[in-house]
């Protein structure tokens, strides 16, 4: 499958998929104190700070992490390209036109958005708004 860099049909096939599951931010230091990797992350990024953990919230709460909101993930079942230019906007306006907050994870194949949990839904029709007519 060719990753797509067109930003109209990006928009026109990106067909937004809500996955199960609640998720939480966190983060641990990287030497430390916890065994991150075996709490199965979605995702995490090095900082200069610490390692900042996506995970489903209930691998947290085992764990006892602290972390912020309560997100969902939508997926962006299209594959975008890395170099792809005004995708990443695109949802972020449509969301922002319905005040809902966005983190924008892309990886190599698909976009991800992690949205507020009680927020998912309204961002569903939020997204649904993005696509070209």
């Amino acid at each position: 499958m060719t990753a797509i860099t067109d930003l109209d049909v990006l928009l026109r096939e990106m067909r937004p998929d809500l996955r199960p599951g609640n998720y939480v931010y966190c983060t641990v230091t990287a030497d430390g104190d916890v065994d991150w990797r075996s709490l199965s992350p979605l995702g995490f990024f090095r900082e200069e700070e610490g390692v900042t953990l996506i995970l489903e919230r209930e691998a947290a709460d085992r764990a006892g992490l602290a972390y912020g909101p309560v997100m969902r993930c939508i997926t962006l079942t299209v594959h975008s390209a890395l170099e792809a230019v005004g995708l990443t906007a695109a949802v972020a306006a449509a969301l922002t036109r319905h005040g809902i907050s966005a983190n924008v994870v892309a990886a190599y194949h698909h976009d991800h958005i992690f949205v507020p949990a009680q927020d998912a839904e309204r961002a569903l029709v939020a997204l649904a708004e993005a696509t070209p007519v």
